[in-house]
């Protein structure tokens, strides 16, 4: 029965997030309230202080568990030997990483300036610079640690430019790979 019961909490978090994270996308996290968020939940608002006391704890939740893959991408690649492979495996990952958690990442490119205000911007700007730290090489010049970075703004400007361009979403995200992909493998071995 206990674990029952936990799972329906986790249930319900996660029915929470979703929503607000979807109304939040829709609307703005400024313009959106916790009582917005419990209508269309159907529920009272004090069963959404139940999981979480603040509108910023619910997005800080969101932001935290769409990011832990990202996370655990950073981790994987401090471990890793400093390859062409690896890097080639890090884009790989990280695309795959940015396509599932899409909604997330929508919202942070369409709320900057709140998510700048909010904890979660700086944690969100750290991360990124994990990434770039794990994709660049000190010794590379200047072009090629430009070319190593961009690799990884592919990625994110695939997800918005493109949403409106014509095509079937798998290629689209393909091709934005094939193009991070050659980036990465430019700058580790840049041609004469």
């Amino acid at each position: 029965m206990g674990s029952t019961a936990r799972a329906s909490r986790g249930d319900t978090r996660q029915r929470i997030q979703h929503v607000a994270l979807s109304l939040f996308a829709e609307r703005g996290y400024e313009k959106t309230s916790l009582r917005e968020i419990a209508e269309h939940l159907q529920v009272t608002k004090a069963a959404l202080y139940y999981h979480f006391k603040s509108k910023e704890d619910l997005i800080i939740s969101v932001f935290d568990d769409g990011c832990r893959p990202l996370d655990e991408l950073i981790e994987w690649g401090r471990q890793q030997p400093r390859t062409l492979e690896t890097k080639q495996e890090l884009v790989r990952r990280y695309s795959a990483a940015l396509h599932d958690a899409a909604p997330l990442f929508r919202f942070i490119q369409e709320n900057q300036a709140t998510v700048r205000e909010l904890s979660i911007g700086e944690r969100f700007k750290e991360r990124m610079f994990s990434m770039f730290d794990l994709i660049k090489e000190d010794d590379w010049t200047l072009t090629d640690r430009v070319r190593g970075v961009s690799a990884l703004f592919t990625i994110h400007a695939g997800m918005f430019a493109l949403r409106d361009i014509e095509g079937d979403p798998e290629d689209k995200q393909d091709a934005v790979l094939e193009v991070a992909l050659e980036m990465v493998t430019s700058a580790h071995h840049p041609q004469s």
